[in-house]
């Protein structure tokens, strides 16, 4: 039973891409390890997704010379619209919380808009400023322009 205070945060997010190009960079490894679970001081040295319902994933992101374990399972996704995942980092948080994000089309791209559930009350502002960075970053991933690569 968790007996910690919780909250719920909420980001949201324009981007001049598409909502498929958007949604895609958080299941390919590759590019989500560029700007997922990383900051300043903060990279992600391994990237593992299994993108099915199901399935699971792993992100190690390194601060400091400390390794900070990112792992969870996949409980939608509904390409290009809709991502709900768990979330857990062992070495912060013991319990599993759930993430949702929801990308709606709109003139010249989409928004996207990012629950995260179940966060403790005393690290709400840390889980919110980390989720606005990695969005900045994805929106520096979503506008590269690279071969096929919609």
């Amino acid at each position: 039973m968790q007996s910690a205070k919780t909250a719920t945060v909420r980001v949201s997010r324009r981007f001049n891409a598409a909502p498929e190009r958007v949604f895609d960079a958080w299941l390919d490894p590759e590019r989500a390890s560029q700007f997922l679970f990383t900051r300043p001081g903060q990279t992600v040295v391994r990237a593992e997704i299994d993108a099915r319902v199901g399935g699971s994933y792993l992100f190690v992101a390194r601060r400091d010379g400390v390794d900070y374990d990112h792992v969870g399972k996949y409980l939608e996704i509904d390409r290009p619209r809709r991502l709900v995942f768990t979330l857990q980092v062992p070495q912060v948080w013991p319990d599993f919380n759930r993430v949702t994000i929801e990308i709606a089309p709109v003139a010249g791209g989409c928004e996207l808009t990012l629950v995260h559930e179940a966060v403790m009350a005393e690290i709400e502002d840390r889980i919110r400023g980390g989720w606005t960075a990695f969005l900045e970053g994805l929106d520096r991933i979503a506008s590269e322009r690279a071969p096929g690569l919609g």
